[in-house]
């Protein structure tokens, strides 16, 4: 099992691819264990007799720790709980929190602008002085938005650059990788700083030739494929480790061992230097479009200007919901950090410290720690009472059931129950060892559910070794069981509360 769902592959495969009012009350009353329901219409329609939590817990056969928590989503009433103050980390889940975050401090309408400026005056299509690659930020910027900006650029008449072509990402403060404890080639731990692409990954692809193979990087998007050159691979005669990486400063060095590879395949890998990387692609596009550039060299400073051309991106409600939908860690991070340039904070640990200083302040929460912005860092911490009350006192007023993903139902025999007569909105997490689910129950008719369950196993999820982490065994075994209980809660629920 990977960090990320979204990447689940063979050995092989791993180159491929509340009301405030009462508040206080309620939360402090929450049932430790379940209660006997009644029989009531089940998830399809069908008379249940909803199981005890506690035999649904048992039958799961779950090594660690189990919290969740159930309430009504407009009053914050407990209904049920388990170890629901234990905190515990919650993966993926606290992109809720961060989209929650990012609306207060950005607001929805927020786009981020990617310039290019001008430092001097532009004539007979020559800029006279540097022409700079200004991120602001957008954690969606792609190879094909960058083509259209160099289109802009030479539908302006210029084409020539008489200084030298500069990249700044300086307006986020520039962070390495998300999770330092990960291994170097996992694309869904990447750096990320004011000027990103592709979410910051590189596309590796090779294929056999005779007695070796042909293997390069590319930053493919939709329209546009062009070859990078600030990221190398090499190949390597070589049983283990698969990757190698070097940061040479300039050019990004990668190398991959021959007995891993198949006859042909690509794999994103993460950009450590994503302003370079950005600043490498751009000149290559430009030089296809008869924009002449210097070499990219990096900005020291916010580059002074006229503004030549800007980009902006999608709404920042538009890219919450993607990331939701996704759960692109890249993005998080940029939005969380942007969030917190607003509440002063420059660097990713005092933004995330800042972030649950302001979910204290607005929710009421007393258990959250945050080494991040996605939930890759295992570090990071909020119990499922808190994580409810986040749903409930700030979650439905920001409309952040309309950025969660509809969870699909299966009944015994694994079937996919087509229509279901309740809708469940939710965000997934998942990481080594741990599975978590946080939401919404809405029914047909009666009251609504915000709930959160959190399983986790901590001390197997630490003692997985490095070369293990994207898919350890047991672990894939073990959500499996994990996803399994979460469905079988809510079916609960539904039968016993939401009526």
């Amino acid at each position: 099992m990977t960090e990320d769902p979204a990447t689940r592959v063979s050995r092989r495969f791993v180159l491929g691819g509340l009301a405030a009012c009462g508040a206080g009350a309620a939360w402090a009353e929450a049932p430790l264990s379940s209660l006997r329901p009644v029989a009531r219409a089940g998830l399809a329609g069908a008379p249940v007799n909803a199981p005890v939590a506690a035999d649904l817990i048992a039958s799961a056969r779950l090594t660690g720790d189990v919290g969740f928590v159930v309430a009504d989503a407009a009053t914050g009433e407990v209904l049920e709980a388990r170890d629901g103050g234990r905190p515990m980390p919650p993966a993926s889940t606290s992109k809720v929190i961060t989209s929650l975050y990012a609306l207060a401090h950005l607001g929805a309408p927020h786009r981020f602008a990617t310039r290019l400026i001008a430092t001097g005056p532009v004539s007979g299509g020559r800029v006279e002085g540097d022409l700079v690659l200004a991120g602001g930020g957008d954690p969606e910027l792609s190879t094909d938005d960058l083509g259209d900006m160099v289109a802009a650029l030479a539908a302006a008449g210029i084409r020539e650059v008489g200084g030298r072509f500069l990249v700044w990402g300086g307006a986020l403060p520039y962070l390495e990788a998300i999770d330092v404890s990960q291994p170097d080639w996992l694309g869904y731990n990447p750096a990320v700083c004011g000027l990103n692409l592709n979410f910051n990954r590189v596309n590796f692809v090779w294929k056999r030739e005779g007695s070796g193979y042909n293997v390069g990087m590319d930053a493919r998007a939709a329209r546009f494929a062009p070859e990078v050159h600030s990221a190398t691979v090499k190949v390597a005669d070589r049983a283990g480790p698969i990757y190698t990486y070097r940061n040479g400063g300039a050019v990004e060095e990668w190398t991959v061992a021959r007995g891993a590879l198949g006859k042909e395949g690509s794999r994103w890998l993460p950009v450590r230097r994503p302003d370079l990387y950005a600043g490498d692609v751009f000149h290559t596009l430009a030089r296809a479009q008869g924009v002449a550039l210097a070499a990219p060299e990096a900005a020291g400073a916010v580059p002074q200007g006229t503004v030549v051309v800007q980009r902006e991106s999608r709404e920042l409600v538009m890219i919450l919901r993607d990331m939701m939908k996704y759960s692109t860690n890249m993005t998080a991070e940029a939005v969380g950090m942007a969030a917190s340039l607003r509440r002063g904070a420059t660097s990713h640990v005092a933004s995330g410290h800042e972030m649950a200083a302001w979910l204290g302040a607005e929710a009421g929460t007393t258990t959250a720690r945050f080494a991040d912005h996605s939930g890759l860092v295992g570090a990071s911490r909020i119990s499922a009472e808190d994580m409810v009350q986040v749903l409930v006192r700030l979650g439905r007023g920001a409309g952040i059931q309309g950025l969660m993903k509809p969870v699909k139902f299966k009944d015994s025999k694994g079937r996919r129950i087509a229509d279901p007569k309740v809708k469940v909105v939710a965000k997934t997490g998942t990481l080594n060892f741990v599975s978590t689910l946080a939401g919404y129950v809405t029914p047909p008719q009666g009251r609504e559910l915000a709930f959160a369950i959190f399983t986790g196993d901590i001390a197997r999820r630490d003692a997985v070794p490095e070369a293990q982490r994207e898919r350890p065994e047991g672990s894939r075994a073990w959500i499996g069981r994990s996803r399994r209980l979460q469905q079988e809660l809510i079916q609960r629920w539904m039968a016993v509360y939401a009526a």
